[in-house]
């Protein structure tokens, strides 16, 4: 492979700057800049230079194949955070024969070189991008492995079944102990309920990785954008007497106690014969029925439309009145902490059954080794050999043993230069 390298540090002004390299001239093209490197993961303090120009003094580490992130030959350069530093130290090492890393170019020849697998660099990618501290606890548990130590432990008893129908095969006309084919079976069923409680968690767990969404319905001039301002504590929709005021759906991203949530402020929900308007409410209905959470915003404490399990029944104004029932006033604040309570409650308990399984294609290739699994009485053993060979297969897909390529592009675009 081509030796690449990457700044891995945001780019801009700041303490430090890293840029890191990997490849097979990765030794060399150190020690061209910084002198013998002898010791491999100790940090030496080395002055850089390119022929008679020092570049800078700074932090060097080398890290030898096998030993390193990528499995290849690595070196760190840690610089001071100039980027006028680290634009001259890409120069000396572009002029050595390195090239720039793509996104996730480093992550992917640490798949490659099988220093991870699949399902771990997808939980990489969901780590540098969590928002919340939910997010990143679930995305640091697979990328420490946890998902591709499940599969592994159901493949080795896959593997244990596959033995003991070939053995019934080849050992037709020997004396077989009867319980053998029933072991298989018994295994089967075993991996098969432990795959469906994995498939079960999916689509929780799925929500908490992408995020929450929760939407504020109700008549025009409930208060839903008053309230939206008070959620964000600043002025991100626009207020007005006027009926009809919101007519897109304005979104507000919020870290709640560590939950990804979107709050969505609707347009009133009313018939009209401004076709504008009319859209913004069909608009309203389509994504409050996608909502994983609604908030009926109402001034009577009665909502007219349809309530779903779990839904939020919402007295507005409450400065202006009394009434039952939770109560907020988006203008004053009050009420509001509770709110955000409840919505908090209500998510909280859906995201506790969230599991390991956060990617489509992850669930997708369970479900096909689940399928395989539903072995029947009576079948040849050949047959029984095929299914438990295919369940393999797909749990082989998922981790990305084999048949990979068709994810790794959309999977590594996701990443970031110098990852």
């Amino acid at each position: 492979m081509d030796t690449i390298f990457a700044e891995a540090t945001p780019p801009g002004r700041g303490g430090v700057s890293v840029v890191r390299v990997s490849g097979p001239e990765a030794r060399a093209i150190l020690e061209s800049l910084a002198g013998v490197v002898s010791a491999p993961r100790v940090a030496h303090v080395r002055a850089l230079r390119d022929g008679d120009d020092l570049i800078d003094r700074a932090l060097v580490i080398r890290f030898d194949e096998n030993h390193s992130f990528t499995g290849e030959d690595v070196a760190e350069f840690h610089l001071h955070g100039a980027p006028v530093i680290a634009n001259r130290l890409s120069q000396a090492l572009l002029t050595r024969g390195a090239r720039r890393a793509e996104a996730g170019e480093f992550t992917r020849r640490a798949f490659l070189n099988g220093r991870i697998n699949l399902a771990e660099a997808e939980g990489f990618a969901d780590l540098l991008s969590a928002e919340t501290e939910a997010q990143r606890k679930l995305a640091i548990r697979n990328a420490e492995g946890e998902l591709g130590q499940v599969v592994d432990a159901l493949r080795a008893r896959l593997i244990r079944a596959g033995a003991l129908i070939e053995a019934s095969i080849d050992f037709a006309d020997e004396e077989v102990p009867e319980e053998v084919p029933q072991e298989v079976f018994e295994i089967a069923q075993e991996i098969s309920a432990e795959i469906s409680q994995l498939l079960a968690s999916f689509p929780a767990t799925e929500r908490l990785r992408e995020g929450y969404e929760v939407a504020i319905i109700g008549k025009p001039n409930a208060g839903k954008s008053t309230l939206l301002n008070q959620i964000a504590k600043r002025e991100v929709a626009l207020v007005s007497d006027i009926a009809g005021t919101t007519r897109d759906v304005l979104e507000l991203r919020t870290d709640l106690r560590g939950l990804p949530v979107t709050f969505l402020d609707t347009a009133g929900l009313r018939e009209s014969n401004d076709k504008v308007e009319m859209m913004g409410v069909e608009r309203a209905r389509q994504r409050a029925e996608n909502a994983d959470l609604r908030i009926h915003l109402t001034e009577s404490g009665v909502s007219e439309e349809v309530k779903r399990p779990g839904d939020l029944i919402v007295r507005s104004k409450a400065d202006l009145g009394q009434g039952t029932g939770l109560s907020i006033s988006a203008k004053t604040g009050e009420g509001v902490a509770d709110l955000l309570d409840m919505v908090y409650d209500v998510l909280r308990q859906r995201a506790a059954d969230s599991g390991l399984v956060a990617h489509k294609r992850q669930a997708e290739a369970l479900e096909r080794a689940r399928q395989a699994l539903q072995l029947e009485e009576g079948m040849a053993p050949e047959f029984l050999a095929e299914r438990i060979r295919q369940a393999n297969q797909a749990l082989e897909v998922m981790i990305g043993r084999i048949e990979a390529e068709n994810y790794l592009d959309e999977i590594f675009l996701s990443f970031c230069i110098g990852k």
